[in-house]
């Protein structure tokens, strides 16, 4: 980034997965504040500090409420870096649907990118087919209403998704996370993403090549599938959590990306 050239300020707002929270995002905040950017991070409902509880929030959108609320209020003439990492690729592909003209690009941080072809949960189904059960170890599953209720294990999130983190990001996790769900009953309600709204927005993917929660060939699907020309940028050795195993390594990926948008 050129150093005093405000036109290369960019926005960024950040959309954690599920059973997060903003509080994912520690290290790559101050890392981006630092080369000059805005950094928003945000906790969805029942999320991080936000007081919901998950089986009062009855719809992916009611989930997504608080991303939703925050784009509603930009400025006319603002638009953001929108980053959504894991299930929050789906978080950013409703905003991008509902404020395309609020969004420079989105990026999804080995994140789940819809198509918009299929029903919302087209992808997140092809994805529950494609992983054996045992690989959700000690994760434990529930019915609460019309949703499935996850629980990540501390077996699952050490093996499957902080591999590559330090033992303290760890406990970390281990400390802040909560119960969360994946919609998928009620995205199979919604109608597909639109081509004038999710469609005419510019897209990144990140991959992370050590991830096991959402493994690399998965990724690499995603991305053919998603139908749409999509900037793939590659991390080396980072795992599901690349906020926390390659954060240096993010902030750079997403400045590269950043600069070939207005």
């Amino acid at each position: 980034m050129s150093s005093g050239n405000c036109m290369d300020r960019k926005h960024y707002v950040l959309v954690h997965g599920a059973c997060h929270g903003a509080w994912c995002w520690y290290k790559l905040k101050p890392l981006l504040e630092s080369a000059g950017h805005k950094v928003t991070v945000l906790d969805l409902a029942a999320s991080g500090i936000n007081m919901q509880k998950i089986e009062d929030v009855e719809t992916f959108s009611e989930y997504s409420e608080p991303l939703l609320q925050l784009l509603a209020t930009l400025p006319t003439n603002e638009k953001v870096v929108l980053v959504g990492h894991s299930l929050g690729g789906l978080n950013i592909a409703l905003a991008m649907d509902q404020f395309p003209e609020k969004i420079a690009v989105g990026v999804f941080l080995t994140a789940v990118i819809p198509d918009t072809e299929h029903r919302p949960s087209y992808v997140l189904e092809k994805f529950i087919e494609s992983i054996p059960a045992e690989n959700w170890l000690d994760s434990e599953f529930s019915q609460s209403g019309n949703k499935s209720i996850v629980v990540f294990g501390h077996k699952f999130l050490s093996e499957q998704l902080y591999q590559a983190s330090s033992i303290e990001d760890r406990e970390l996790a281990k400390t802040l996370l909560r119960p969360g769900s994946l919609f998928i009953e009620d995205l199979s309600q919604q109608k597909n993403f639109s081509k004038q709204g999710y469609g005419s927005v510019p897209l990144a993917f990140i991959v992370c090549t050590e991830d096991l929660g959402i493994p690399l060939n998965f990724q690499h699907w995603m991305i053919q599938n998603a139908g749409i020309n999509v900037d793939v940028v590659e991390i080396k050795g980072a795992d599901h959590m690349a906020m926390l195993s390659k954060p240096q390594q993010l902030c750079d990926s997403l400045q590269q990306i950043a600069t070939k948008y207005e």
